[in-house]
């Protein structure tokens, strides 16, 4: 053979197509990475950018975001996936929802994941990791969390001689507020004095009551509720009474998704939402308005909610340890803090709120900091075995109550048995 041939030969060897199994061998580990929102939006691009800056600094890996809708429809396309053996290998869903998943043997729990460890685990807000652990392990890791806060208009107040600057600090106070912010002539109110949500997440704003009237609606096994509680009752009535008999509140239920838009347009004064809807508020409040933690009861309180980041069994060793790698990419102080700098979400480490970003932003907007100082307050969101049934048999009590086809005691009373016909089993 001569020299010209042999050349030839080894350039062919060594050409892309001879070596595109090798190149191959070397494409990036992909995990699917399943998230609670609709396509489009700014939380959309900045999910896509975290993806993308995570891509860079770990070149071995590639997060590819999902965007599934609603939790509820994340949670559904999930698991459907999973039953089909398309799972993804991580998601962001509802802290709540680590009964379901683990009765699925969906997850993995995270000490037991390569690259963590109990400092990190540790590291997040006690209340958040409420809704994290159970059986002594941690399943899910605080992300996109959320307490329930009080919004005010500032000008409403100073119309109706208020202090601009102090919301109501308890249960009294927030129905003499609402009186005097109430316009109303003759039967038409042209704007309430406060807005509690009752459709979308019922359970989770009468948390705020239930918290504030000290007592509990579940034990953190996740197997027992105590809907029957006279504190319950208790908690149902001022809400019912809000409307039925102080006629300061929207009577029936309340939309969810358009209580922020009454409060842009001035059709209620004062608004009990999520401290996710900060942002939202500060780019659309076309008036000065205030943030406080929920007025107290007996005590104060709101329960915490939101996601978590969740690794599924479908994960091989190395979609695992990058699942590892981008939960502590995302939960770094920095990033944390900027997370909820760009949401309203809380920084879900008290790290997060010490960096320089967090420590201006906080300084230049004292809102930043309700839902955090509230977290002293706050309890687990309502989580239980079969947790989508236990809610629903909740809600639909707490809306029958709210509609006045049920008085309080009656209806929280068939709450818990329903609840109790669906637990048993666990106990």
């Amino acid at each position: 053979m001569t020299i010209t041939r042999r050349l030839a030969l080894g350039t062919l060897a060594a050409s892309p197509l001879l070596a595109a199994p090798a190149l191959r061998a070397q494409a990036p580990v992909e995990i699917v990475f399943n998230y609670p929102i609709a396509v489009g939006g700014p939380i959309t691009r900045i999910i896509d950018g975290y993806c993308e800056d995570f891509a860079r600094a770990n070149p071995g890996f590639r997060v590819k975001p999902i965007y599934a809708g609603s939790y509820q429809d994340t949670l559904t396309k999930t698991l459907t996936a999973m039953r089909g053996g398309d799972a993804p290998q991580m998601a962001c869903l509802l802290a709540v929802d680590i009964f379901t998943l683990i009765g699925e043997d969906a997850v993995l729990a995270w000490d037991d994941l390569p690259g963590t460890d109990k400092a990190w685990l540790d590291s997040f807000y006690p209340s958040f990791l409420e809704n994290s652990r159970t059986a002594g392990k941690t399943w899910g890791v605080p992300f996109q969390r959320s307490t329930v806060v009080m919004y005010w208009n500032k000008e409403a107040f100073r119309e109706a001689g208020l202090n601009p600057e102090t919301p109501p600090a308890d249960w009294a106070q927030q129905v003499d507020f609402a009186q005097k912010l109430t316009k109303r002539q003759g039967d038409a109110t042209s704007q309430w004095g406060m807005q509690i949500p009752s459709s979308g997440f019922p359970y989770w704003l009468f948390q705020g009551l239930t918290t504030q009237n000290d007592v509990r609606l579940m034990n953190a096994e996740g197997n027992r509720t105590n809907f029957a509680d006279p504190k319950v009752a208790e908690a149902l009535q001022y809400w019912m009474d809000l409307s039925m008999k102080h006629r300061v509140h929207p009577a029936g239920i309340v939309e969810w998704g358009t209580t922020p838009r009454d409060f842009f347009e001035r059709k209620v004064a004062m608004m009990w939402t999520t401290t996710g809807n900060l942002t939202n508020v500060r780019r659309n409040a076309p008036f000065p308005f205030g943030v406080g933690m929920l007025p107290a009861g007996k005590r104060r309180g709101s329960p915490t909610g939101g996601g978590n980041l969740y690794v599924f069994k479908s994960a091989s060793a190395a979609q695992r340890e990058g699942a590892v790698r981008f939960a502590r990419f995302l939960t770094t102080p920095e990033r944390a803090a900027q997370w909820g700098i760009d949401t309203g979400y809380v920084a879900v480490t008290p790290a997060a709120f010490e960096t320089p970003a967090m420590r201006a932003h906080v300084a230049d907007f004292p809102p930043a900091a309700v839902a955090r100082d509230q977290l002293e307050f706050a309890v687990a969101e309502l989580s239980t075995q079969e947790n989508q049934r236990v809610t629903k048999a909740l809600n639909d009590n707490l809306q029958a109550a709210l509609t006045g086809r049920k008085p309080a005691a009656p209806a929280m009373a068939d709450a818990q048995a329903e609840a109790e016909r669906i637990l048993r089993r666990y106990r």
